[in-house]
Formats: structure tokens, sequence, C-alpha cells
């Protein structure tokens, strides 16, 4: 029987099954990228809101305590927003004629609740409770970012599962200390915690017996060495705060009830 394909046909094939395989897998790459862009998780995305509010002004400059306006977030599952009545607290008293907050007048003379714009919206399948993170030393800054230097609040962290489960896992990685909960000085992108470029912070040890000085800097003859790293701090956190373990904190039913 005559030969049916010329011999080059096999190079053909052969070509055929590569190319096929490259072009599986930069689909692959590509889908795996757009998954986790900012037009698929909204990160880095910022809300138009009715009334011009500065974060920064009023976080950063100002020093306005998160706490002020989102009273719950202690206690509650929702951080809540702050009703029309802590705005005018101030601003009865400055910018009271401000085109700028007119809205917030009208709200005011009104009753009628100003209507904000969510910015980190969680599908309705995932349960999340503000108060359980903030009282186990989770910081603010850890999922919304610095605030204090966003004149529009945007979305920073993807909120995907797989970003909450880092957390989940390894907890010491980014538990603080309660009086640092709202402090916009700690970048959690630096690995937890560090304050500024220091991997240090300076905390009692005698109760733990752990710590010792950092690399190359030494403590002088009888001195207390009263620092201890942040991993550390955050593994004493963990027992402190009493964090459940890695098999309940990644229990499909803790995020999916």
């Amino acid at each position: 029987m005559p030969q049916l394909f010329p011999k080059s046909s096999n190079f053909l094939a052969r070509l055929s099954i590569v190319g096929g395989l490259a072009v599986a897998a930069t689909l692959g790459a590509l889908w795996y990228g757009l998954n986790r862009s900012g037009w698929m998780t909204s990160a880095y995305s910022d809300r138009p809101q009715p009334v011009q509010f500065s974060h920064k002004h009023h976080s950063g400059d100002d020093g306005i305590d998160c706490r002020y306006c989102h009273t719950n977030v202690e206690v509650g599952a929702s951080a809540g927003l702050p009703p029309t009545q802590t705005c005018m607290n101030c601003h009865t008293q400055i910018w009271s004629d401000s085109p700028y907050l007119e809205p917030v007048r009208e709200s005011w003379r009104t009753g009628k609740p100003i209507e904000w714009v969510k910015v980190h919206d969680l599908p309705d399948y995932a349960y999340f409770n503000h108060s359980i993170h903030i009282n186990k030393g989770v910081g603010c800054s850890t999922c919304h970012g610095n605030i204090a230097e966003m004149p529009l609040v945007y979305q920073k962290a993807p909120l995907q599962m797989e970003w909450c489960l880092e957390c989940h896992r390894e907890p010491e990685r980014f538990l603080r200390p309660k009086d640092k909960i709202t402090s916009m000085e700690i970048d959690p992108e630096k690995g937890g915690w560090p304050q500024e470029n220091s991997d240090w912070i300076k905390v009692p040890l005698a109760a733990h017996g752990e710590g010792h000085a950092a690399g190359g800097e030494h403590k002088a003859e009888g001195e207390e060495d009263k620092r201890e790293t942040t991993l550390a701090v955050g593994k004493r956190l963990v027992k402190e705060n009493k964090v459940q373990g890695e098999n309940l904190m990644t229990s499909c039913s803790t995020c999916h009830r």
C-alpha cells in the first residue's frame, strides 16, 4: 500500500502537539492572571461617594481614630457607618457653609441617612465578623491598607479566599498588640506589622524569656534586653488571644455558614 502522507507530516504532527500545548499553557496563564487582576477582584478601584470625604485628611492629617466613626467595629460583625450626627459634631463649627458638605447638611435637616457606597463588599456566601478579628489582634491596615494615605478609599486587598487563608494558616505573621490595632504606621506588606524599617518592637520580655539583640547590636553589660521579634510577638499573641488552630481556622464552615 502506498504511503498516504509524506515524511514532512511527522514534523507537522509534532509541531501541532507542541503548539497546542503552548496555546493551552498561554490561555491558562492568562486566566490565572486575569482571575487575580484588579479587573476581577476590584482591588485598587475607588468608589465615588455622595460626599467628598477624605480619609487622608480626617485620619492622616487630623489623627481621628477609626473607631470614632466606625463605632461598631469592636463589638459587631459590621464596622458600622457614622450617622450624620457624627459628622455634624465638628461641622456645625468648622466648614459649616462649605458647598461640599451640603449633602451632609441636607441629611441633618431631613433625617435621611447619607447613602454611602460600600467599598469592601464580600459575596453573600462569605461570613466575616469585624469584632472577632479586631479582638484577636488583626489591625485595620492589614485588610484595608493605609487608610491615612487615601483621599478616596479604595479596596487594597483582593479579598479572595486564598488571601484570607494566608492569614488563617499563619496568624502569627499578622497579629499585633491591641493598642496598635488602628495604627496606620504598620505596613502589613512587610511581613506582619514591623515598625517602619525595623523588625523589632520594644516590649517587656521578663514574663516571656524570649528575644535577643538585633543583628550586630549589643546591649550594655547588665542591661535587660526588652526587645522581641515581631514574629515572636505574633506567636505570643496567638496564645494570649486564644486564636484557634489551623484545622478550625481553615475549615469551610468557619467562613461559609
